[in-house]
């Protein structure tokens, strides 16, 4: 492998330029989750005329896979990159900013994009010189709940999958950097949505009245004794609410409204009792203040899960092969609390996923995924390339120790 190894990162670096490209279209032509068409367009006419199986319309909305066959048998690894952009107004006054008004890549997206297809594209041209397959998997509508990579994997398109690895760029790392956690890596997350229906009246009879503002408080503050009394101390959960829709006028008592909030686990059973204590503190408050409650609890994403074996064969390569090469780090850290839809992947395929650093030069102040000012570093295009690069040719030499 180290003569094919030697060819791809060669035909990386020849064509960093080309990926710098990508990126810079894909990030001036965002388009919000569901709605990627004219994205999806663009990244199947990259495979036109090459040598692979492209199949669109994927799973819920435009995901996209692209399969390369090698040179006889083997095993089948997947490789994912999301592409999907975000509803924020950008701020960076790049020359490259978006032409589409309130629509912003501001998670890196691009990046994963345009990074991916050029290691597919090299992947392609040097597939007489590795054996197996491997399976690029471009994917809708990260961003939004219910996401696409679990009507990706519903699809069936990935049943016969060994293994899938993807990345994440992120600004407050360096470039050259991979960090990654082992086991339990990024949080679960659920939406939930809250409707309180009491019995509205004068401010100056409260008693006649069921005041759903008052029922609400009630509930908000009751809610956070989810962690602090029915969660084990050692397990990861947050509890939020965002939103607490009671606008009114001074003397008038609230019938009903609406509270949104947003749960975060690194543990499905624990995500799991969550609802089950939310959905109690609902009934007792329909006893206690005599309003009716209507719980939505919508499971978004699971957490991410990054499979011992697969994290620990992806860390030995890019130590072994990265290292005072193009990598000055690779780090195992704690798990992150954000969340990611590669979950619904791990939850099927053992894999791993890891964070490349991205942290833009000359930049005053850090501006983290999702803020208008978010920005990358273009160098870590090259880097990620020839990080899931060496990931995936590691992952089909396995075959060779069966």
């Amino acid at each position: 492998m180290k003569m094919v190894r030697d060819k791809l990162m060669a035909l990386l670096e020849s064509k960093e330029e080309e990926m710098i490209a990508l990126r810079r279209y894909f990030h001036e032509n965002p388009e919000v989750s569901f709605q990627e068409k004219a994205t999806a367009d663009k990244i199947a006419s990259f495979y036109e005329g090459k040598d692979v199986l492209v199949e669109r319309h994927v799973g819920n909305g435009y995901g996209i896979v692209v399969t390369i066959a090698g040179n006889g048998p083997g095993r089948t690894i997947a490789l994912r990159a999301d592409f999907d952009a975000l509803p924020i107004t950008e701020e960076t006054n790049l020359p490259f900013a978006s032409k589409n008004p309130g629509v912003m890549h501001a998670c890196g997206h691009d990046g994963h994009t345009a990074y991916l297809l050029i290691l597919a594209d090299c992947l392609i041209s040097l597939k007489d010189e590795w054996s197996g397959t491997v399976k690029i998997v471009h994917q809708n509508a990260e961003e939004v709940g219910p996401g696409g990579a679990k009507s990706m994997v519903d699809s069936g398109r990935l049943d016969d999958v060994d293994e899938i690895y993807g990345i994440h760029f992120y600004p407050n790392f360096e470039v050259g950097h991979v960090h990654y956690a082992k086991g339990w890596a990024y949080a679960g997350c659920s939406e939930i949505e809250i409707k309180i229906q009491g019995k509205g009246g004068h401010g100056s009879m409260p008693h006649v009245s069921n005041d759903a503002i008052v029922a609400a408080s009630s509930f908000v503050m009751n809610l956070q004794t989810i962690v602090s009394r029915r969660i084990n101390p050692f397990d990861m959960a947050v509890v939020t609410i965002g939103s607490f829709e009671g606008e009114g006028v001074s003397n008038v008592i609230k019938d009903k409204l609406t509270l949104l909030g947003d749960a975060r686990y690194m543990d499905l059973e624990v995500g799991q009792k969550i609802e089950k204590e939310t959905r109690n503190l609902a009934r007792g408050l329909e006893e206690s203040y005599g309003v009716q409650v209507e719980v939505d609890y919508a499971w978004d994403y699971p957490p991410v899960y990054n499979h011992p074996d697969q994290v620990d064969m992806a860390a030995q390569a890019l130590k072994t092969n990265g290292l005072g090469d193009y990598l000055k780090e690779v780090t195992q850290t704690p798990p992150n609390t954000g969340a990611e839809d590669f979950g619904q992947y791990l939850l099927k395929i053992p894999g791993a996923f890891f964070d490349i650093g991205a942290s833009p030069e000359n930049q005053e102040e850090l501006y983290m995924n999702h803020h208008p000012k978010f920005d990358i570093n273009e160098k870590a295009l090259l880097v990620a390339a020839k990080t899931v690069g060496d990931v995936v040719l590691a992952a089909l030499n396995k075959a060779d120790s069966k």
